[in-house]
């Protein structure tokens, strides 16, 4: 028999506590993403990132049955301001702020009954940061919680196949190949390639010519090494805003690389669901 009770959504906003409590019959697993509302460039929107971790979770939360939270839409993006006045858009949180925010998330879910958190995270500097929340919701509650980062920067993962774009075009830099082709799936008239730019990252006038700088991690070159790491603005190293040749990203590309992303984290779910957790503190006792 069909289950008549079953919700018509698997997002929290779309529930009303009568749904709430089917999921938590079923599974005591939610997910979280978040993403960033940065600049990517002059084609693609700012909610790039947030659109990659709400696709994600959307999807693995239909294929593995499990509720997932709204996307929280803004990240630790510092280096995406560019100057005064100029106009690009982005809203950065002070990495104090975020952890904080992120933290009463994870409280108020695990009030609710849920047992185990799995952050679905679409920008990577957003993992600069959150470890110490990581831990702190772990020491303090118990509670299972863990990072998923469905992106491709340097490692290519599951979805090296799908890029067209050779590692020294750096196919999974920002707002390029794989970026643009992810919002093509996601909804194309958000994406204009009319505007779209073929760049390569580059060494800040400030430093030496010795120091290189061939992608959009913190890492810079010198003398054939990688161990220097310097506090840079991405405009001092990528005038467009793009890290790369967009102009391969299809929106079958981007299905694809969605659907990898959400198959692998619905199989990982699946192993987690039967785990054991003891949730040492429950109550958000401290929630003013």
């Amino acid at each position: 028999m069909p289950d008549t009770d079953r919700p018509a959504s698997h997002c929290l906003l779309d529930l009303a506590p009568p749904d709430i409590q089917w999921f938590l019959d079923r599974s005591d697993i939610v997910l979280v993403p978040i993403g960033s509302c940065e600049q990517h460039g002059a084609h693609l929107p700012l909610g790039t990132d947030t659109i990659t971790a709400l696709e994600v979770a959307r999807r693995a939360a239909r294929k593995a049955d499990v509720p997932y939270a709204p996307p929280f839409w803004a990240g630790y993006s510092p280096q995406h301001m560019r100057e005064t006045e100029a106009g690009v858009g982005t809203i950065t949180f002070r990495a104090a702020t975020l952890l904080e925010a992120w933290y009463d998330i994870c409280r108020s879910l695990i009030h609710h009954g849920w047992n185990k958190l799995v952050f679905v995270n679409g920008h990577g500097s957003n993992t600069k940061i959150i470890d110490p929340l990581l831990r702190r919701v772990r020491y303090e509650t118990g509670a299972f919680v863990a990072l998923y980062k469905p992106y491709a920067e340097r490692y290519m993962g599951m979805i090296g196949d799908l890029l067209e774009n050779p590692p020294d075009e750096t196919p999974g830099w920002h707002a390029s190949e794989l970026e643009t082709s992810q919002v093509l799936a996601h909804d194309g008239t958000l994406v204009r390639m009319e505007r779209a730019a073929d760049d390569r990252a580059q060494a800040p006038p400030w430093l030496p010519e010795t120091f290189i700088k061939q992608d959009g991690a913190p890492d810079v070159e010198f003398q054939g090494y990688q161990y220097f790491v310097f506090p840079m603005d991405h405009g001092e190293f990528s005038k467009t805003g793009v890290i790369g040749n967009p102009f391969r990203a299809t929106a079958e590309k981007g299905e694809q690389a969605l659907e990898r992303f959400a198959d692998h984290l619905a199989a990982a779910i699946e192993e987690f669901r039967p785990l054991e957790v003891e949730i040492t503190r429950r109550a958000f006792e401290e929630r003013v």
